[in-house]
């Protein structure tokens, strides 16, 4: 499975990165702490090599999380079904489960840290609904 992980918060990646790889469902991990350059890698690869998951943080500098998103509509067609994007955040907002719900690419949002016990339910929700 391959994972992107979007995230400017360098311990937040760090740990992120140790979870999925102690639970070893991520074969390809690419991790940006830049935004726009996972974004740019999102585009690019399309329609070859799309990843299966993105995790992504919602509050970076730049490019905010829901602007990521936006910038994926275009592409919206060719990532259903494909790509599961799950927003990780340390947010407690109920206005972001609501806004996330707004995009249909979005499969769930997690409150950070992500744990093994989540890591397993978005390898099981991702392997069921590409089946």
């Amino acid at each position: 499975m391959q994972i992107v992980l979007v995230d400017d918060e360098h311990v937040s990646v760090f740990v992120t990165k140790k979870i999925l790889e102690r639970e070893g469902i991520a074969d390809e991990l690419h991790a940006f702490e830049l935004p726009e350059e996972a974004l740019r890698y999102v585009q690019q690869s399309i329609p070859a090599h799309i990843p299966n998951v993105i995790l992504l943080d919602l509050n970076m500098p730049g490019l905010n999380g829901w602007e990521f998103l936006q910038s994926l509509q275009p592409y919206e067609n060719q990532l259903l079904g494909q790509c599961f994007i799950y927003i990780l955040t340390s947010s407690l907002d109920p206005a972001d489960t609501v806004r996330s719900s707004e995009f249909p690419l979005v499969s769930g949002l997690i409150h950070k840290p992500l744990d093994r016990i989540q890591v397993r339910a978005i390898f099981d929700q991702v392997v069921t609904k590409q089946l």
